[in-house]
């Protein structure tokens, strides 16, 4: 009997098993994860400003594996692919002849001088894990004014557009507060501009300033004192805070610092960007956000690329070429408070574009404009996410990105 074990019970690694059962026969499928509960991580967001509870992100791990897959509830202490062999933090071990990792990638406060110190939630926070965002939201509720720093330490990190999320939604919240004008908003940025994307930048940081929030560009981050209420860049600007939201660097998972596998300095795993086999080997492959990829570690990528990967797979296993390519296609809202949203939809190569998703002409959704309908798209996704995404579902939007309904001239 042929063995596929999947390292990671998160977004990536529950699509894979959901996406594989139905179509590989009479293997064996095992997946790992030492969590019992599956956290639906973009609305981590929420929690901070109320609009949603702890309780409705959280749901058990084992409600989304489906019937026929083994679930070990364990940590995985390294991987050894020259063996074939996974080793268990419990002593145990698992032979595989296929092997997916999909372990994530996760915020590391410790990896930046002072940003994990004494001031870390009181004055300091993020929300990046569900714990963190409920401390934030005590810090915001007890926040009557002064200056709100909001710090993306730097790229990639899980879900890119969410430290300007979190910077529109506190405009908003301060707004519905009646604390507005007391409060001095800067978003703090090591990148030239509020995106990566120069047409979806210059739009995003337009909607900045409109809403009266400063930008620092360029101001790589070196370390934080807390006790102060400074940030320091490499170049010695300061900026000063009374509330500091920042986004910690992301790495991989620990055992991979541990493992055979190739990785790059954030502990991701190098990968072929079009069909994720990990770089010299032959039967494991990384998706999700554990893998290297060029674009943004976000649920959507993660989706499009399970899409892809679920056909190559079938034919790699069958000893066939795998043709299908990954085409980087990502897809995401940005809150921008007061009921408003943006959409950008972008791959490897086509950066965000104006223009109607996912019908021509029609939508209903609009492309980098800033719309109630593209709030309701933000807000529905929460049950996609659990009834259809997880499940393996199928929705009716291609994996590969199309420029139906972009406007490229000018841009």
């Amino acid at each position: 009997m042929q063995r596929l074990v999947v390292i990671g019970a998160g977004t990536a690694g529950t699509m894979v098993v959901n996406k594989l059962r139905p179509v590989l026969g009479d293997w064996h499928i095992t997946i790992v994860d030492p969590a019992t509960e599956h956290h639906y991580q973009p609305g981590y967001l929420f929690v901070p400003f109320g609009t949603y509870q702890p309780n409705e992100v959280v749901k058990k791990t084992t409600e989304f594996i489906p019937e026929g897959v083994e679930f070990r509830n364990v940590a995985v202490e390294r991987v050894e692919s020259a063996a074939n062999t996974v080793h268990l933090a419990d002593g145990s071990t698992l032979e595989y002849d296929q092997l997916v990792v999909a372990t994530g990638t996760h915020p590391a406060p410790e990896e930046t001088p002072g940003l994990d110190g004494p001031a870390m939630g009181k004055t300091v926070h993020h929300f990046y894990s569900l714990e963190a965002a409920t401390a934030l939201a005590d810090a915001l509720g007890g926040f009557t004014g002064g200056k709100l720093v909001v710090n993306l330490i730097d790229l990639p990190i899980k879900c890119p557009v969410a430290p300007l999320e979190f910077t529109f939604l506190a405009e908003s919240f301060f707004h519905e507060r009646g604390i507005r004008d007391d409060v001095e908003i800067t978003y703090v940025t090591p990148l030239e501009g509020a995106f990566t994307k120069p047409v979806a930048s210059r739009t995003l940081g337009g909607l900045l300033q409109s809403k009266g929030i400063e930008v620092e560009p360029d101001f790589y981050l070196e370390r934080v004192d807390g006790d102060e209420g400074k940030l320091w860049s490499y170049d010695e600007r300061e900026v000063d805070f009374d509330l500091l939201v920042t986004v910690p660097l992301n790495f991989g998972a620990g055992f991979l610092a541990d493992s055979d596998l190739p990785i790059d300095e954030l502990r991701h795993i190098k990968v072929d960007h079009g069909n994720f086999l990990v770089d010299g080997t032959e039967n494991v492959f990384a998706v999700g956000d554990a893998a290297n990829l060029p674009t943004s570690k976000a649920g959507s990528v993660a989706h499009f690329a399970i899409d892809v990967f679920t056909e190559n797979f079938v034919e790699h296993i069958s000893g066939r070429p795998m043709h299908e390519a990954f085409d980087g296609h990502a897809n995401c809202y940005i809150e921008s408070g007061h009921g408003k949203a943006l959409l950008i939809d972008f791959n490897y190569d086509t950066q965000p574009l104006p223009g109607k998703f996912p019908l021509p002409g029609v939508g209903p959704f609009s492309l980098l404009e800033e719309t109630e309908m593209n709030h309701v798209g933000k807000m529905m996704f929460k049950w996609m996410y659990w009834n259809i995404l997880l499940r393996g579902k199928d929705l009716p939007v291609s994996s590969a990105m199309t420029l139906a309904g972009k406007v490229t001239e000018g841009a």
